[in-house]
């Protein structure tokens, strides 16, 4: 069975960006992000009513890194310590050695290949220190931008589901890719 360690916590670094654990300081960044409208055109969520809101979700998704079950970065650009987007491992099938891949980026940020650049060390990580053997994502069929950054980075389409789920008053598809050790 997989079996997470985040004691300390992983902090990456690529030649532009450090991913480090998020903190309560991050909830006006995080709010403003998963308040954005252009982040949530995809998502398919209401955008939180307060930044007491995000501070519970830090703490949340903090709970969830200190048992081993997600590890979840906060995306910096290295300089300044301000969160300019989020990248996550979570609902991990331990028994499984696989993970959901998730990840928001600021549009100030977008076509700067920063969730590119984001992603190959956490995809990295996954494999290499953690032991995943898959990861998924489970994507919007019509976010194209982020369907061109997992197949970018070696992932393939497995599933596509039809009106699987209900948010906003409408049942919703969703499309499932996958990336496998050895892959590539």
């Amino acid at each position: 069975m997989l079996e997470v360690n985040n004691h300390p916590f992983p902090v990456l670094e690529t030649e532009r960006l450090i991913l480090r654990q998020k903190t309560e300081a991050d909830a006006p960044e995080l709010f403003d992000l998963r308040s954005n409208k252009r982040v949530l055109q995809y998502l398919d969520r209401d955008p939180p009513g307060t930044v007491e809101e995000i501070v519970a979700l830090i703490q949340t998704i903090n709970a969830d890194v200190e048992n081993g079950n997600a590890v979840a970065w906060a995306i910096t650009v290295k300089g300044d310590p301000k969160l300019v987007g989020s990248v996550a491992f979570w609902r991990m099938q331990k028994a499984h050695f696989r993970a959901e891949l998730g990840y928001l980026l600021h549009p100030d940020f977008h076509r700067q290949g920063i969730m590119d650049e984001a992603l190959k060390a956490v995809i990295r990580y996954g494999f290499e220190v953690m032991g995943l053997h898959s990861m998924e994502a489970n994507v919007n069929p019509a976010n194209a931008a982020s369907i061109g950054l997992l197949e970018k980075n070696g992932f393939k389409k497995e599933a596509h589901f039809t009106e699987n789920y209900y948010a906003k008053g409408k049942f919703l598809d969703s499309a499932i890719y996958s990336l496998v050790l050895g892959w590539g």
